[in-house]
């Protein structure tokens, strides 16, 4: 049983270490612009670039059923040290725009191998409590997420190099912390064979349907948000002359602050229902993103802090939830690629909401841009509630998964 009970912090740990890969290039942006001399939309394209491999690798993974078929710990293991060698490629001198965004888009390729893998080995140990513990590890991934704009803010001295040298040694321990402490679970029922059709047959499923589409609108919200809000906190002292903000320290802390909701939403999910919770979640993140223009606004900074750190909070609180609706729908032999799946269509719609708020950005200066994210959560809050089967829009997205 101790051994049992030191497996879950060992996987927050390794998650924490491995998926601080997936926004290095945006910590150490400015940097890398007049470095290699990109343009203006670099941001938009290199967080896209981790989005896209983000989609190959889970699409790939999910086809093949590979984390059903293969060992989980051994997968995020090699998928780890192949992330960190992509990430430390950035800080070659012979880079080019296009080798960037190649070495972003393996950096995506390979985290398809730790996040939703991790979540799969959680999966393995802990089937009682399942929730609460995808409510860790999913806030590891907030607090990964957020620890490049940690590395940026506090390592003053250091060259942007060393912060994503830093960043590839921590996604190199945190591999081999998992290979080393967490063999496969007891839990885990292993695929002897490749089955091509089961990314097809999971969605004829109506409760993992619900949780997926609600997953989905979660998505388009998500990284649009972390992806701007060092944005946010530049736009608002730009308006307000006499603001100063340490822009990564507070961009780190907007982030990670997330991680904490992800566990407190968890805990309310076991009292009130996860559905339940996601679904208030998801209201309270739209309701955010309405707000926005009139908090850019506003003439008190700590007002507008405190915003957006409520908004870090409930933009990722369902997270954990989605991941817990979703294994629960699914068969024991089929969670790797269930959870696979449903994160390759929640990121490929990341790209749409990172790009279309990205073209926004830069075509407009209207502050209401921001109610673009809202369509996110308004499509997950519908999806949540429709009591039907199929409602039209679903069947439209579904296509010939419904036959």
């Amino acid at each position: 049983m101790k051994k049992k009970n030191a497996i879950l912090p060992i996987i927050v740990i390794a998650q924490f270490c491995c998926t601080s890969l997936w926004f290095a290039g945006n910590a150490v942006l400015k940097e890398l612009v007049q470095h290699f001399s990109l343009n203006a939309s670099a941001l938009g394209n290199l967080t896209s670039a981790v989005q896209f491999g983000f989609i190959a690798g889970t699409l790939l993974f999910a086809l093949f059923t590979i984390v059903d078929r293969f060992s989980p710990s051994k997968i995020f293991f090699i998928c780890a040290l192949l992330g960190a060698f992509a990430n430390a490629c950035l800080i070659l001198d012979g880079n080019t725009n296009g080798t960037l965004l190649f070495f972003r888009f393996l950096t995506g390729f390979f985290l398809a191998g730790i996040y939703p893998v991790g979540m799969k080995i959680a999966t393995d140990y802990y089937q009682k409590g399942l929730g609460t513990s995808l409510g860790f590890i999913v806030g590891a991934l907030a607090l990964g997420t957020a620890v490049p704009h940690l590395l940026k803010g506090s390592m003053h001295a250091a060259s942007w190099s060393t912060v994503l040298l830093s960043i590839s040694l921590l996604s190199a321990i945190g591999g081999a912390l998992l290979f080393l402490f967490v063999p496969d679970g007891p839990f885990r029922k292993k695929s002897s064979s490749m089955d091509l059709k089961v990314c097809f047959q999971l969605f004829k499923n109506t409760p993992f349907r619900k949780a997926a589409f609600g997953y989905f609108g979660h998505m388009w919200e998500l990284y649009a948000f972390w992806t701007f809000v060092p944005i946010l906190l530049k736009t608002y002292a730009d308006i307000h002359a006499n603001t100063h903000f340490n822009i990564p320290m507070l961009s780190f802390l907007s982030i990670g602050i997330g991680g904490l909701s992800c566990v407190l939403g968890s805990a309310l999910a076991a009292k009130f229902g996860a559905q339940k919770v996601a679904f208030y979640s998801l209201v309270l993140s739209g309701i955010c993103c309405v707000l926005t223009p009139l908090l850019l606004s506003h003439s008190n900074a700590l007002f507008f802090i405190v915003f957006l750190f409520f908004w870090g909070m409930v933009v990722i609180a369902d997270s954990p939830l989605f991941a817990t609706l979703v294994a629960q729908n699914t068969p024991e032999k089929k969670r790797g690629t269930a959870l696979t799946i449903v994160n390759c269509i929640g990121f490929a719609i990341t790209i749409i909401s990172i790009q279309g708020l990205s073209a926004l950005y830069h075509s407009s200066s209207s502050h209401f841009i921001y109610w673009f994210l809202a369509i996110g959560p308004v499509f997950g809050v519908l999806a949540l509630k429709s009591k039907k089967d199929c409602n039209a829009m679903q069947c439209l997205l579904l296509g010939s998964s419904q036959k």
